[in-house]
């Protein structure tokens, strides 16, 4: 082994949480922190850290952590609860910001045609806006009493099919780009995933269920949880082609309604917090060029920035009012599926792995995770003091 990566992990660690902190501490998601971290101790700035593949592996496993533990905090009771509106909100939500970010590119770098390498790096360009964090969101809305409204449930259960459906465009978009495939085996291999994913996730259900019936809060039930993420992970990508994080999210998909799932997720984020994690968003900073970035990319990076916050307040608002969401309710669900965060990043990381995109446009990325995540509670807390909302419940059934 390679004695210095216990030295560039040492680094990566401590500037990560550091940096973390201060990020919390100035009110900015903390992952931006350890982005930075990781921009300032890799080759673009000071250099203390080179990228490597071990460094790379882990991130990969930091990356399959999160998407399962964001499985993991589903509630599919509040999914059903809302029904068809907020599964219309979200497939709006990204379909409009998938064409505005694909039209987007194409507008700064011209179109040389469909199925060209640059017409691929547009849509992936589209497939980056389509995804959304409601972390930043959720904890807004709680602090202005407004979680459990209407508008508030709404926002939490769009953005979990948000996901979904992001993951489900972002699987097809990779799938395309190999030669060797056509979009019909591509969309024929995701929908026989979806098939499988289905029964084994019964089967997966009801076993965990017994075993948690009988071994609650134990140990065991983590580590066959974890097992079963990377094994649908595994299948996800050898077995159909789907992108592996695709198979992570449906195993905690599978397991978010037993009634340990809390206590999975608990135990996978000590194992995300402490190391994964970190060398994860520290890594998308070792990979940020910023030395490339100039004038043109600045104003992309601007231009990138407004488009995706616009294009899901239009998306999403529009269609919420639509369904006859008062327009100052509909505007809240619009301004609260704005915000970008770890899924974001996850898809970038996927496209710079694929070459859809070069690493400049990390920058953009973050740009827009800090701006989305500060822009935010800022414009939810004025909307609800201009809008406040009246059904801050659902009748109870």
């Amino acid at each position: 082994m390679d004695i210095g990566v216990l030295k560039d992990l040492a680094i990566i660690i401590l500037a990560a949480k550091l940096f973390g902190i201060l990020a919390r501490k100035i009110k900015v998601p903390q992952v931006v922190g350890e982005i930075i971290a990781g921009l300032l101790i890799g080759p673009s700035v000071f250099g203390f850290v080179e990228q490597s593949d071990f460094l790379g592996i882990m991130a990969e496993i930091g990356v399959i952590i999160l998407m399962f533990s964001a499985g993991l905090g589903a509630d599919l009771k509040q999914l059903l609860k809302t029904g068809p509106v907020a599964f219309l909100i979200a497939c709006v939500g990204v379909l409009v910001p998938l064409l505005c970010g694909t039209a987007l590119y194409l507008c700064f770098y011209g179109f040389d045609g469909i199925g060209t390498d640059q017409f691929y790096s547009a849509v992936f360009i589209g497939c980056i806006m389509t995804a959304t964090s409601v972390s930043i969101t959720v904890e807004a809305l709680k602090e202005l009493g407004a979680l459990h409204g209407k508008a508030g449930t709404t926002i939490v259960s769009a953005a979990i099919i948000d996901d979904v459906i992001g993951i489900i465009v972002l699987t097809i978009v990779l799938g395309t780009r190999d030669e060797t495939s056509n979009p019909a085996k591509v969309c024929l291999n995701t929908l026989l995933f979806f098939v499988f994913a289905v029964v084994v996730g019964f089967i997966a259900y009801y076993v965990f269920k017994l075993i948690d019936s009988r071994h609650e809060h134990t140990r065991r039930i983590p580590i066959f949880g974890l097992s079963l993420c990377f094994a649908m992970s595994y299948i996800a990508e050898a077995v159909f082609g789907v992108a592996d994080i695709t198979g992570a999210f449906i195993a905690g998909i599978i397991l978010c309604s037993i009634r340990d799932s809390e206590y999975i997720n608990e135990k996978m984020n000590i194992s995300s917090y402490m190391l994964f994690g970190p060398v994860f968003f520290a890594s998308i900073g070792l990979k940020t060029d910023i030395s490339n970035v100039d004038f043109d990319l600045l104003w992309f990076a601007l231009a990138f920035v407004a488009v995706a916050l616009i294009s899901k307040i239009i998306g999403c608002g529009l269609v919420a009012k639509c369904a006859k969401f008062p327009f100052g309710d509909s505007l809240k669900i619009g301004v609260g599926m704005m915000t970008r965060g770890e899924v974001a990043l996850i898809v970038t990381q996927k496209g710079l792995a694929a070459g859809f995109i070069g690493a400049q446009y990390f920058s953009a990325v973050i740009l827009l995770i800090m701006v989305s995540s500060i822009a935010t509670p800022i414009i939810l807390k004025l909307l609800n003091k201009k809008f406040p909302e009246k059904d801050l419940v659902f009748e109870k059934e």
